[in-house]
């Protein structure tokens, strides 16, 4: 069953934190469309989620988001982002990789 997402939710509140670390709009929402996974997040508060990408120019960012229900219907809320450090984009690189070669199978 696909789910289906209507846009990304933005506000005072999470552009601020996310926006602290240098990644742009675009970038971030560029990481989350083209998402290749997602893993929970161990927020006790509420359900979040992890999740690393490349941004168009290829940098890797690393971001956490939240779904947000909506009259309107399902929106991305992301919570934090920032661009990875070169031992997590070794790992990520790994991930990546290991991905790349289970869909060969």
């Amino acid at each position: 069953m696909a789910i289906i997402v209507l846009g990304f939710d933005w506000d005072d509140g999470n552009w601020p934190k996310c926006g602290k670390h240098g990644v742009g709009r675009d970038e971030i929402e560029h990481v989350l469309r083209t998402m290749t996974f997602r893993i929970p997040d161990p927020n006790p508060e509420e359900t979040r989620f992890r999740t690393a990408g490349r941004t168009g120019a290829g940098r890797a960012v690393f971001v956490v988001f939240t779904h947000r229900d909506t009259p309107q219907g399902l929106f991305i809320r992301p919570i934090s982002a920032r661009y990875m450090h070169a031992k997590e984009v070794e790992h990520y690189e790994q991930i990546e990789k290991a991905m790349a070669d289970a869909q060969k199978r």
